[in-house]
């Protein structure tokens, strides 16, 4: 299949029947539970799906998604559906960005016109890129997916055929967050030939996650506060990770159907995970929450999104070579204080070519959404002369 110019277009139809879904609801009672201790509190839940059901616009928000160039192929029988915006500048570079879970492509939106077109945030035209923007296999638009065992390397994979088959480009920058990291820190050990350098905005890489299990991993004095906040986050990351690996289609089937129950499932993370300090509708606005929940449940990808990390934690990772480091490309990691999970540098250090580390100064998991001008001016600057 050849690369395919595509249109988001829900039906009418579907649109209603979201609508219809969500004005019947029946209600899971709450009580006690004002401080979220039990999961989403009901009255703020029903107050973002009130706006979603009576006064969130589908269709402008749609309308915003299309003005980026998109396009979808297959790639070994996967579909895969992307953004890709041409830079505007003398030589722009190609870069591929990876989203993680509960993201979606559209996490990436407020960094990709920075990177396209620098000038017009007051940068440098030489600082462009011409930016890819996958869905991850079985997220948003890059469905149905019909095929097991697609995880982190295997999506590496497919964007090198992606990148350079499909786009007809050499070498590529590439950079991630969640599991885009996975995916990108792969590109870089799997795939060193093909990418200029890696950037992480979650400092996890192929490798690392066996490490981590240890509970006496020892950070530096300067990284006290990483250790602290590890032992912050364990409580609000485990409890998803055992269900999409233990039994993700059990789960796929409430999901898929009920908005409500995706949204639930996709808030609370997005609320625990982001620098938000509980007010997640401040941070992000509900047109973009209900935009990331809507993308989910048109698709049913909800279910699909979470085979990923069944298909990727239940197989061992093995490396495909001995040499130090793991990771011979340069790589460069941005830490958002937030964040929730957090590696001592000296295990960075052994396992890539760090040329870059920065810490911002705000932000949680989701930093391309929560920190867009942090993230594309690291981005400029790392990749600027490779």
């Amino acid at each position: 299949m050849s690369v395919e110019p595509f249109t988001i277009h829900i039906p009418d139809d579907e649109l209603a029947e979201l609508q219809r879904r969500l004005k019947a609801t029946r209600w899971a009672d709450d009580y006690g539970n004002a401080d979220w201790g039990y999961g989403v509190e009901k009255t703020w839940l029903q107050s973002m799906v009130d706006y979603w059901a009576h006064d969130f616009d589908w269709r402008a928000q749609e309308a915003t998604i299309n003005r980026f160039p998109q396009f979808r192929t297959m790639i070994d029988g996967i579909q895969i559906h992307f953004i890709h915006a041409k830079g505007k500048g003398p030589n722009p570079k190609p870069i591929i960005l990876t989203h993680g879970w509960p993201w979606t492509f559209w996490d990436w939106k407020d960094v990709i016109d920075r990177l396209t077109d620098p000038a017009a945030y007051g940068g440098s035209e030489d600082d462009a890129f011409d930016v890819v923007v996958p869905s991850l296999p079985g997220f948003g638009f890059s469905v149905p997916l019909r095929t097991t065992n697609i995880g982190a390397r295997e999506t590496a994979g497919l964007w090198v055929k992606l990148m350079q088959e499909k786009l007809g480009y050499g070498k590529f920058a590439a950079a991630g967050g969640d599991w885009g990291a996975l995916v990108t820190s792969d590109l870089g050990h799997l795939y060193p030939e093909a990418v200029t350098g890696i950037y992480l905005t979650l400092p996890l890489m192929t490798g690392l996650l066996g490490l981590l299990a240890d509970p006496n991993i020892e950070f530096a004095p300067n990284e006290q506060w990483m250790a602290a906040r590890n032992r912050e986050a364990q409580p609000l990351i485990s409890s998803h990770v055992a269900v999409h690996v233990a039994d993700p289609q059990t789960l796929a089937y409430a999901m898929a159907d009920s908005p409500v129950g995706t949204a639930a499932w996709i808030w609370e993370r997005r609320r625990a995970w982001s620098d938000c300090k509980g007010d997640l509708v401040a941070l992000h606005g509900r047109d973009f929450l209900c935009t990331t929940a809507s993308i989910y449940w048109f698709n049913k990808s909800i279910g699909t999104s979470f085979r990923f990390y069944a298909d990727h934690f239940r197989r061992p990772w093995e490396p495909i070579h001995d040499r130090k480091p793991m990771i011979p490309v340069p790589t460069g990691v941005a830490i958002s204080p937030k964040e929730v999970v957090m590696v001592p540098r000296a295990l960075i250090q052994e396992r890539c070519n760090l040329q870059r580390y920065t810490l911002f100064d705000h932000g949680g998991h989701f930093a391309p959404a929560e920190n867009p001008e942090g993230v594309a001016s690291e981005l400029q600057a790392f990749f600027r002369d490779k």
